[in-house]
């Protein structure tokens, strides 16, 4: 039965550090939030709930035996509807979704650059996030020439898909998470993201200031296994 690790804090060098769970552990808490741990994960972007919907959003990473912060930002935001459950979410309730999710790529408006180890796809006209519960391509970035969506429904339509384009400050810079990736569960939700921050609290995303988001480009691996781990 997996043993459940609540990591004591230690301060070095100016640095939180957390011991890593023992052998054959599965789970560790890092800042309060419980973290699933997959295998071969080295890297973990931590958001701690502070109020309102504010969040405290941290990456580790483990090193020497440890789990070390390498970077904090305490000004991250969170859903509108609040947090929920991940297998409770509904689509279209602004809920943002409790529970670890692995880390999978990143798009935006640049070309590629710096040291950017995740897969990186640059923003075109025409490319969606697809909402559209009828779509086998639900949950996916999709461009409108592609078909296999209803594109053209308005905004007011809860099958309305998500023209990325039209939010160039936060999706400026933005991860995907694997939140109902795989396999997609249709009304559950799609296109929570890890992404810049707006004018206050996302749709259901995590944001967190842009030199925050930018750093984390520069610094997830997939040879790592990048986890997100969203708490209360």
């Amino acid at each position: 039965m997996t043993r459940l690790l609540t990591a004591t804090l230690l301060l070095l060098g100016g640095l939180l550090i957390a011991p890593v769970p023992p052998a054959g552990a599965a789970t560790v808490t890092l800042d309060g939030v419980r973290v699933d741990l997959r295998s071969g994960t080295r890297q973990v972007v931590t958001v701690n709930h502070t109020s309102g919907t504010n969040a405290r959003v941290t990456l580790w990473r483990k090193k020497d035996g440890h789990w070390t912060t390498i970077v904090r930002t305490t000004s991250g935001r969170t859903g509108y509807g609040g947090l929920v459950a991940g297998a409770d979410r509904r689509q279209g309730t602004g809920t943002t979704p409790l529970g670890t999710y692995r880390l999978l790529s990143t798009f935006g408006t640049h070309s590629r650059g710096g040291n950017w180890g995740l897969s990186y796809r640059r923003i075109r006209s025409g490319d969606f996030w697809v909402q559209d519960n009828r779509s086998a391509y639900y949950n996916r970035y999709r461009n409108q020439s592609q078909g296999g969506f209803r594109w053209r429904l308005p905004a007011s339509d809860p099958n309305s898909s998500e023209r990325l384009s039209d939010y160039p400050k936060q999706y400026e810079f933005s991860i995907v998470t694997g939140f109902n990736y795989a396999p997609q569960v249709r009304h559950r939700g799609a296109g929570i993201f890890l992404h810049v921050n707006g004018k206050g609290a996302t749709a259901g995303c995590v944001s967190a200031p842009r030199a925050f988001i930018v750093s984390l480009m520069n610094r997830l691996e997939p040879e790592l296994v990048p986890l997100i781990a969203i708490g209360r």
